[in-house]
């Protein structure tokens, strides 16, 4: 019986890991329904992480979104550590696309799901750094953080504050982004239009980047702007090592290693991954790609499926077996519709089956 493993990360505002690996086990057990298809959640940092790392449990909550909503949100514990997605608070799919500003989203609620995780005891945590709705530096989570330290200390909020009892937080940051704070690969001008800013808006994003930047510099005797990884989910990044304990890990590679794929991939006859879109960055440390470099290791062969392909030479060429694009040659009127996408991932699952005579 062939063993194939099933293994997209989500479609960004269409389809979750979870619906796309579903539609493609579909397609493909329509054409042989004896195969053994296995699935796995996945994630690089964004939607899905808190999943995809295999909490031991997981801890539901209300904290507020990227608006000041009350939103619901969940976050995981592994072996005491707190496994944290920023897109359960402040993801950028939880606020409406003519709502969507990045010079009023904050990332309090990122600060809000930290500090229930140290009321469960947790001192150490895993960011999932990827699809947020903000660009404000982390100055809402540390606003957030500060009051929740006040508060703990007796203290108003205009007292004075320690910035180096952030210190003693561990934080691993999980994210596929290597994009420093400021500049013109930074936070503002690289992804925050992606999030709904106008030409204007980012230079006052990035005015803003570089003045918090400069001021926390001074106030903390270094500075970690320019550090790979400042400029994910709109600084966040920046926030974590700036003010406590932090390194930056490959999101990509950490699942796979917790979540049991590494170890399966040595008896899969064949890997079936994705994501939305799928082009030269892909190339650049995203899930499918470290996915595909571990696959090599097994002699194991990885399809790469994906909304929309573009430098599909350059793809297979690096070494995905095929990269097929489920929207080729249809129409993309309807194409993010969820029931659409679901149905082409399918049909191209079905298609790939026949062509390889699983």
């Amino acid at each position: 019986m062939k063993k194939i493993i099933v293994a997209l990360d989500s479609f960004k505002g269409c389809l979750s890991s979870q619906e796309a690996n579903k539609a493609v086990i579909d397609g493909l057990s329509t054409y042989n329904p004896s195969l053994d298809l296995q699935a796995y959640t996945m994630s690089d940092g964004g939607e899905g992480f808190t999943e995809a790392m295999c909490p031991d449990s997981i801890i539901h909550c209300h904290v507020h979104d990227a608006l000041m909503r009350w939103t619901d949100a969940e976050f995981g514990i592994k072996d005491g550590k707190a496994i944290i997605e920023v897109a359960q608070a402040v993801g950028l799919s939880k606020i409406e696309k003519e709502q969507r500003n990045p010079l009023v989203a904050t990332s309090y609620g990122v600060g809000e799901l930290i500090v229930q995780a140290m009321m469960k005891g947790c001192r150490e945590f895993i960011i999932g750094l990827g699809g947020s709705a903000t660009s404000d530096c982390g100055l809402g989570m540390l606003r957030c953080l500060r009051h929740a330290f006040q508060t703990q200390d007796h203290k108003n909020w205009y007292d004075s504050f320690d910035t180096k009892q952030w210190r003693k937080l561990k934080v691993t940051l999980a994210t596929d982004v290597s994009n420093p704070l400021c500049g013109p690969n930074g936070a503002s001008y690289v992804f925050a239009p992606q999030k709904g800013a106008s030409s204007e808006d980012v230079d006052k994003l990035e005015r803003r980047a570089l003045t918090f930047s400069r001021m926390a510099a001074i106030h903390q005797g270094f500075d970690m702007s320019n550090a790979a990884g400042a400029g994910a989910a709109g600084g966040l990044g920046y926030a974590f090592m700036e003010f406590m304990d932090a390194e930056v890990v490959s999101g990509a590679t950490m699942v796979l290693q917790q979540n049991g794929l590494y170890e399966a991939m040595k008896e899969a006859q064949l890997i079936v991954t994705g994501e939305g879109k799928a082009d030269r960055q892909t190339l650049m440390g995203k899930m499918p790609y470290v996915m595909m470099q571990r696959a090599k290791q097994f002699d194991v062969p990885v399809v790469l499926m994906a909304g929309l392909i573009q430098d599909k030479s350059a793809l297979e060429s690096a070494g995905f077996e095929q990269a097929i694009n489920i929207n080729d040659g249809l129409s993309m009127d309807h194409a993010l519709d969820k029931e659409v996408a679901t149905q082409r991932l399918k049909d191209s699952s079905l298609t790939l089956a026949k062509h390889l005579k699983l």
